[in-house]
């Protein structure tokens, strides 16, 4: 990249990434409402990660989120008062437990995932496909190295 227009790219970058997070936080609220009424906004990403991980220990979870066990204890909490995550003893160590979706919470996060990624296909449905797999790619890439 030139460094004469490294700083304008930037500054677009940092105004699409704006766009984007402003954009995700209303759609969070959406979904999770989707979800469960009483559903917090952020709590939709660890169900989330729950979900995609299968079971797993909270300290597990707090490591791969980057968050501390308190703060994610008391999410957790949450999401197990509506249903919708339960703890289960981890068939390795009795002792600890293993976090996973209810199977109202399962049904409940894919119905609305479902229509989370049918309003991003029908978003991208004009865009080629090798720009869909791009942006996904490249998205990854700098999720990976921010």
């Amino acid at each position: 990249m030139d460094d004469d227009h490294r700083p304008e790219t930037l500054r677009a970058l940092e105004h699409e990434l704006t766009a984007l997070l402003r954009r995700g936080r209303a759609l969070s609220m959406e979904i999770a409402r989707e979800v469960h009424p009483n559903l917090e906004p952020n709590a939709y990403g660890l169900l989330l990660w729950v979900r995609r991980s299968g079971p797993i220990r909270l300290t597990d979870l707090a490591t791969l989120l980057g968050i501390g066990k308190g703060t994610l204890s008391r999410q957790i909490q949450g999401l197990e008062v509506l249903g919708l995550v339960r703890r289960d003893p981890d068939p390795a160590d009795r002792r600890a437990a293993q976090l996973c979706l209810t199977e109202e919470g399962t049904r409940r996060f894919d119905a609305a995932r479902t229509a989370r990624m049918e309003q991003m296909r029908r978003s991208m449905e004009n865009w080629p496909k090798r720009d869909v797999e791009d942006f996904a790619r490249l998205m990854h890439r700098f999720n990976e190295t921010f």
